[in-house]
């Protein structure tokens, strides 16, 4: 542990001399590694914010002054140095501390963040808040240039502007996002950074200036003073002023002394004020330096070497990318769309494979959905691929600018179901309500991997005339989740059986010629735990069929109606929310029309904590031992 009691905030950090500063943020960057090469994270954009997280907290209170992290996984150092440094041995685990901030964790917590772009609303409304009740407290909005490439980010930027409210809003400029960034912002930052290239050679003539005994160090406050005051007359930043913020910078986010100054100089400013600090992602660790992508949110490593410890599930997002390169390769109108994400889904091969056709609007889900509607009637073929917990920023945009114009599409809903150590910021188990809610649509889980390969290449379809896919159904809709989990395909008792558009199949079959006792209706990722299900209840003589749904929308409904006919116990299993989902949809198909008991297991419509995807399914009761045991109880009520 670094602290053996939890430091003074800010008289702690603040009463520091420089070879104390440094040494406390050597000790913070190899507590990061330590950590985080256990129990994985993010690391990168961690080790980038040290020396700003200390600036900060040398000047403001974090239990008193609001200060925000947008997204918050760069919030690791603020967590450390707000008391909950023992937590990081279990960073992410249930009984550790969380990866993102949470207002329950502690009162140092200012907002719950874990999407991205948010920070600015939020320090507004408590700006505001504090001016109404007359309390003297500093707002500050920590966002990164990444996340300033979201709509919601100017919508708050020129609301400040407008009622002038007193907040700061320090831009954390590394040049990423997680993908590198890009747009016209990334540009215009860029600009900035090349001209003012000098910013380590200033900490050096700082340094220098402060060994002069006497005079150096007051010399080199004056320097400070006064650069800042010409620099604000001349530096590029007048794309901030003339939104009607007083722009402060670039400053140097790896010194300290630099930062501090800044700051107190913000808090001299009446007014909004944007302090524009230059860090650099992965800074102090090499391997994280070199490949930034990498270590953003990256699994256990060994710290010495930066290697990563290879998991040995398929990964999805893969399987995705190198079919969707398989089908472009035959079709050059085939065009990739994501948002940020291209190394998470998987299509930074589409990139290298096919210059020119994956188009990556940054982290702007809304503006995604539209531009790849233009592209569609332009005579494009796209396919976007998005996380499904940042999908939900884009409703309005599939149901009003797709759904309604009835155009084809085809988007890949990446992260579905349970996240797992990321926790409720990031679960993709909305999906089903939200975008079942939406008209024209065909809504595809596969089980496993070879399902999604054969899923994508059918949705693909829908824009050619031929397709076979209906008309009301050609915004084609396939969620999976990051991994394959399905480990069953080679077991002499799976039955495999040809995609067949909204047509479900039985995979697992132990009826024996007769009628089954069981039926396990099973919808995407958790066809996993529905098969060994099936094996406990067979083990026991229960005769149980498993037939794995495909389609949540068109559901198919003969092969359900049939099934169902002839069983005394139908259960569903899905990994999404049960208001709106799968279960929800069978038990209103199966009402009146037939008579067997039906049991749902589904994920509850409430916050599910941090901890691994099985252990978060196992907490919800979809777990193979669970369904069959609930079945096994039902069955013997209805017998």
């Amino acid at each position: 542990m670094l602290f053996d009691n939890k430091p003074l905030l800010p008289d702690d950090l603040a009463a520091m001399d420089e070879k104390q500063t440094a040494d406390l943020c050597r000790k913070l960057r190899e507590r990061l590694i330590e950590t985080v090469s256990v129990n994985g994270g993010h690391l990168a954009s961690n080790l980038g914010v040290v020396e700003l997280t200390v600036a900060l907290y040398s000047v403001y209170d974090p239990y008193k002054d609001r200060v925000i992290w947008d997204v918050g996984h760069q919030s690791y150092v603020h967590k450390i140095l707000t008391g909950r440094d023992a937590g990081m041995d279990r960073l992410r685990r249930p009984d550790g501390t969380a990866g993102f901030p949470k207002l329950a964790e502690s009162e140092a917590d200012s907002f719950n963040t874990g999407h991205s772009s948010t920070s600015v609303s939020a320090a507004i409304g408590y700006a505001r808040g504090y001016e109404l009740s007359g309390d003297k407290r500093h707002v500050i909005a920590v966002i990164g240039d990444g996340a300033l490439t979201g709509g919601m980010a100017y919508e708050a930027l020129n609301d400040l502007a407008q009622q002038r409210s007193k907040v700061i809003v320090v831009l954390n400029d590394n040049g990423m996002s997680i993908d590198k960034n890009v747009g016209g912002l990334a540009r215009y930052l860029g600009k900035i950074r090349k001209k003012h290239s000098y910013l380590r050679a200033k900490r050096r003539l700082r340094r220098f200036l402060s060994k002069i005994p006497g005079i150096g160090k007051p010399m080199a406050r004056l320097l400070v003073k006064v650069k800042n005051r010409v620099k604000h007359w001349v530096v590029e930043g007048k794309f901030f002023e003339n939104l009607g913020l007083y722009y402060l910078g670039p400053i140097d986010g790896h010194d300290v002394y630099a930062m501090k100054m800044i700051f107190e100089r913000a808090n001299e400013i009446d007014g909004p004020v944007l302090v524009h600090v230059q860090t650099q992602k992965g800074h102090g660790y090499e391997p994280a330096e070199k490949n930034p992508e990498i270590f953003h949110g990256v699994p256990c490593f060994d710290p010495a070497t930066g290697e990563i410890k290879k998991s040995s599930c398929c990964s999805m997002s893969k399987t995705f990318a190198e079919t969707l390169c398989d089908i472009a390769a035959k079709d050059d109108k085939i065009v990739a769309v994501t948002a940020a994400m291209s190394i998470g889904t998987g299509l930074q091969d589409f990139s290298e494979k096919y210059p020119g056709r994956l188009f990556d609007v940054g982290i702007a889900e809304p503006h995604a959905i539209t531009m790849a509607a233009g592209l569609v009637l332009s005579g494009r073929k796209p396919v976007a691929a998005i996380y499904s917990t940042f999908l939900q920023r884009a409703y309005d945009q599939i149901l009003h600018d797709v759904a309604l114009q009835k155009l084809p599409m085809v988007i890949g809903v990446d992260r579905a179901g349970v996240c797992g150590y990321d926790g409720e910021t990031h679960h993709g188990i909305y999906d089903f309500a939200y975008i079942g809610t939406i008209p024209f649509t065909t809504i595809a889980a596969p089980g496993y991997a070879s399902r999604l390969d054969e899923m994508l290449r059918m949705a693909v379809k829908v824009y050619d005339s031929d397709s076979g896919i209906p008309e009301d159904r050609r915004l084609f809709v396939i969620r999976y989740p990051a991994k394959e989990r399905f480990t069953r395909e080679n077991d002499p008792r799976f039955i495999k059986t040809p995609l067949k558009y909204g047509k479900g199949a039985v995979c697992f079959d132990g009826r024996k010629g007769g009628k089954a006792d069981v039926v396990i209706l099973s919808i995407g990722e958790v066809l996993e735990e529905a098969f060994g299900a099936a094996l406990l209840l067979d083990e026991k003589g229960i005769k149980t069929v498993v037939f794995d749904a495909g389609f949540f929308k068109p559901l198919d409904e003969d092969a359900i109606l049939a099934l169902a006919g002839e069983t005394n116990v139908v259960a569903t299993v899905e990994d999404a929310i049960a208001d709106g989902g799968f279960g929800e949809k069978v038990r209103l198909l199966l009402g009146g029309k037939s008579d067997p008991v039906v049991t749902c297991f589904a994920l509850p419509n409430t916050l599910i904590p941090n901890d691994s995807v099985k252990n978060q399914l196992t907490a919800c009761g979809i777990s193979g031992e669970n369904i069959a045991g609930v079945c096994e109880e039902l069955l013997r009520k209805k017998i």
